[in-house]
């Protein structure tokens, strides 16, 4: 079957909504409309920003775009529980997934409400996860070894209690100071002095170090039953590259053509969910019948469904997470400055994500008030999912700005439901309870795809430059190999630094063995202190695919002013210019300036690929 090309580069597949005769356009492109009749339809938007669909429509695709994002929002406290000692307490671990999801949908309504009023969904960020690893391999807080070892651990015994809380306060406080800094940066409009030294020398080892960094995670919990592991990648493998062409009929009714059937691409949209599952039942018949090994010493006991089974029965049907759930969360200086080298990539990131999805939801490309009122709730998010304790931040997701140009459906309101499906998933325990019960090798086999995507992601930033150029060559290939170098010697040499100052040698440590600072560091520094032209360096053409090259483009008040009257309040205030994160007074319409909006172009086609190949967003996000 032949598939038609959106001009922004996405494949059209439909998701069926019966009844709609009225549809909206994106933004044409900077060379004006040469496109044939056929690509103008398929560059056409059911509904776009400020539209609001039918409810029964918002809840369909409101719980569509909450699991696409299922799989990095669970991954990253499955991942956690192993440095916080919790690798045999699945109750507690569906505590941490219930509180995630909770902190997200919060988030996510902050974000479409008061931050850059996009159809954008907040969720967990893998940017964070490295250098909390990082924090929690330290000597000091490395688990003890009875907690590896399933029947000496109590889960409801004080010390366990102690071992595991007190690892997560130093990640709440840490995160908390450090989300700060974003605060600081999106309100005060720094954003954008950084990125102007910020480019793609300096992103590719950044993001690829994310996902490289954590190969050893992936290939313990897929060592436990390879089989098991190797299933589950393929599935996900051939789920998301091979039939996502591929589309399923579905019954479906409406009032003009009753019952009939509809042909939904389910593989496109959910290749993580449907290969997890699979090789979940997999497990579950191996289980029953005894396949697996029921000695928990012997290979491929983990793959085993019943190892958790008390967890079901005892997880609450309600639980309300609440701020300061596991302790007074405390501050460590070494945490703050390795939670600092992940929100900074989180940031650049966003802004990027910002303008695709302005492109893909029919809105003109964000104001400078507004990218940075959303980077400084993205930093509000960070620091309330450190006080919740799930033990990570929020960032946007990619995925779910590419499902939009699937969906053809960009209405905020569509992701404001999402948000409260996702508050309302954190608030039913035994939701939670259920993804813990996901064999480890299972998780492994998803990691492998997850983080290779994620390295891949990294490099892809590098389409930008002159990969001719030695220069670019060097650095690029100098910050990989010190950002993979110098973290392992140090984990293997803990002792070796020993300045007198025990704070300082933490904070030293610390830094040393995240390997997206090291390989951030020495690219930002080396790309910046070389001379190099800026199209050589990639500056020029990044620029014009992540920022608005265009003061004079006329926002819609509509889309990025300020919901219930403050817009319209603010706006007789003349000072208000002079605030960051407050709209500009509204000038004359000018004429139409459609190069800005091709800004996007390169972005979204960035996105295209990022989409279809299932990435987490490039360094934070999930398949």
């Amino acid at each position: 079957m032949a598939l038609e090309k959106t001009s922004d580069g996405l494949d059209n597949y439909a998701f069926a909504v019966d009844g709609i005769d009225r549809f909206c356009e994106l933004p044409e492109n900077k060379n004006g409309s040469d496109h044939n009749s056929e690509d103008g339809d398929s560059n056409k938007l059911a509904y776009c920003v400020t539209d609001i669909p039918p409810w029964y429509l918002c809840i369909i695709l409101g719980i569509q775009h909450y699991l696409t994002a299922f799989g990095g929002t669970i991954a990253i406290p499955l991942m956690l529980s192993q440095g916080l000692c919790l690798q045999h307490d699945g109750l507690t671990q569906s505590h941490l997934i219930s509180t995630i999801f909770f902190v997200s949908g919060v988030c996510t309504l902050l974000q479409v409400t008061f931050g850059v009023r996009l159809p954008i969904l907040q969720g967990g960020t893998f940017a964070l996860l490295s250098p909390t690893m990082a924090l929690l391999s330290m000597p000091e807080w490395t688990c003890p070894a009875w907690t590896q070892n399933a029947s000496l651990v109590n889960t409801s015994s004080p010390e366990f209690i102690h071992v595991w809380q007190s690892r997560m306060q130093v990640l709440q406080g840490s995160i908390m100071v450090g989300s700060l800094f974003q605060v600081l940066v999106g309100f005060s409009g720094l954003i954008g002095l950084f990125m102007r030294f910020i480019g793609p020398l300096t992103i590719a080892p950044t993001i690829s170090l994310i996902g490289l960094s954590l190969f050893d995670s992936a290939g313990m919990n897929a060592g436990h039953h390879w089989g098991i592991s190797a299933t589950t990648t393929c599935l996900i493998v051939i789920f998301s590259q091979y039939l996502r062409h591929i589309a399923i009929p579905f019954p479906t009714y409406s009032k003009a053509k009753k019952f009939h059937t509809t042909r939904i691409y389910i593989f496109q949209f959910l290749p993580v969910l449907l290969g997890i599952t699979l090789s979940w039942l997999i497990c579950y018949l191996l289980t029953i019948y005894n396949v697996l090994p029921s000695d928990p010493d012997k290979y491929g006991y983990l793959a085993r469904t019943d190892i958790k089974g008390d967890v079901m029965g005892r997880a609450p049907w309600f639980r309300f997470p609440y701020p300061g759930q596991w302790g007074v969360p405390t501050v460590s200086l070494a945490g703050v400055l390795g939670i600092l080298a992940g929100v900074i990539s989180s940031m650049i990131e966003s802004v990027g994500d910002y303008h695709a999805c302005a492109r893909l939801s029919g809105a003109p490309p964000p104001p400078r008030h507004a990218i940075n009122r959303g980077i400084g709730i993205e930093g509000i998010g960070c620091l309330l999912a450190g006080a919740w304790g799930t033990g990570n931040g929020t960032t946007s997701y990619s995925e779910n700005i590419g499902a939009l140009g699937i969906t053809k459906v960009g209405s905020r309101m569509v992701i404001v439901c999402t948000g409260f499906v996702m508050i309302i998933m954190g608030m039913f325990g035994k939701i939670g309870a259920i993804f813990t019960t996901i064999p480890t090798p299972v998780i492994g086999g998803m990691f492998l795809v997850m983080f290779g995507v994620i390295m891949a992601a990294g490099v892809s930033s590098l389409q930008y430059t002159d990969m001719n150029s030695s220069r670019n060559i060097f650095i690029f290939g100098f910050s990989m190999f010190t950002g993979l170098a110098i973290p392992n010697w140090i984990t293997k040499n803990p002792t070796s630094i020993a300045t007198g100052v025990v704070e300082l040698d933490h904070v030293i440590q610390v830094l040393l063995t995240t390997s997206m600072f090291v390989g951030g560091f020495f690219g930002f520094l080396l790309d910046n202190t070389i001379p190099g032209t800026k199209r050589e360096r990639g500056i020029i053409a990044w620029k014009k695919a992540h920022q608005n090259e265009s003061d004079n483009t006329l926002e819609s008040d509509d889309v990025y002013g300020l919901p219930f009257g403050i817009n319209s309040c603010l706006s007789s205030l003349t000072w208000t210019k002079y605030v960051p994160f407050c709209p500009t007074p509204k000038v004359s319409r000018q004429n139409d300036t459609p190069c800005s909006l091709d800004s996007l172009d390169t972005k979204t086609e960035s996105n295209k690929e990022i989409y279809h190949s299932w990435t987490p967003t490039q360094s934070k996000g999930s398949i």
